[in-house]
């Protein structure tokens, strides 16, 4: 005997509801990543929920799990800022990075045919933003031109809890690649990670991934030191907790 609709609404309702902050989720993340929207910079819900196409309900779900993560603030009855790190932050960022990604790069297997030409495109990628001058697409292709490597290692949880510390420190790495020299840096470390990859030489790679992340560790200091002189803009009611 089939349930009555009645029964079955709620339940739609609800993956509807979750499938909804999920985007929103998802969308805030690309705007913090981007730099859209900048450290400590107040996140406007009823601007959001325009933007976004949804209402004020997901965009509150959305923040509150992007909060629990790290990459928003909130304060009561002033509402969400994208967070704003502190050097002791970064410190963090960067022990934890390096200690969990030698252990991904401890447990990758060796590459497949199809796995190492993908390395490859993303690296190209890479090399046609650089020759244009597209920073933020080189931000986010090498962004994705490390998780490809990242995610053939097994540690599924190891490097989801990567990717959220990458997340968090990413609006700080813009400095670095304004500097032509730390571009072709990064290209020609690419190019000896995937040289790596196919000798599957992982203490190899592993080395390279630390000198890599060097780069970007001085690049997010420089963004740092920028942010801190930030203005504080004052709260909007229309974010405050109903």
């Amino acid at each position: 005997m089939s349930r009555p609709s009645g029964d079955t609404a709620p339940a739609d309702r609800g993956r509807d509801s979750e499938r909804a902050a999920a985007r929103v989720v998802e969308e805030i993340e690309r705007l913090i990543v981007t730099g859209e929207l900048l450290p400590g910079q107040p996140i406007r819900q009823v601007l959001m929920a325009e933007r976004l196409g949804v209402s004020r309900l997901p965009i509150r779900e959305a923040l509150r799990q992007l909060a629990a993560a790290g990459l928003v603030d909130h304060e009561h009855n002033v509402g969400y800022t994208v967070a704003r790190l502190r050097q002791s932050d970064f410190d963090q960022i960067y022990l934890m990075r390096a200690a969990l990604e030698r252990e991904i790069i401890a447990t990758l297997p060796r590459f497949t045919d199809e796995a190492l030409d993908e390395v490859r495109r993303l690296g190209e990628l890479v090399v046609e933003a650089a020759e244009h001058g597209d920073l933020l697409a080189m931000r986010l292709h090498n962004h994705a031109f490390h998780f490809a490597i990242f995610e053939q290692s097994p540690l599924n949880l190891v490097v989801a809890e990567v990717r959220r510390l990458w997340t968090l420190a990413m609006p700080y790495h813009a400095a670095y690649l304004y500097d032509p020299a730390a571009r072709a840096r990064v290209i020609a470390e690419h190019d000896q990670m995937i040289e790596a990859l196919d000798d599957h030489d992982n203490d190899r790679l592993g080395e390279l991934m630390n000198l890599h992340r060097r780069g970007g560790e001085t690049s997010a200091e420089v963004m740092l030191s920028a942010t801190r002189t930030m203005v504080r803009r004052p709260p909007d009611p229309a974010d405050r907790e109903e």
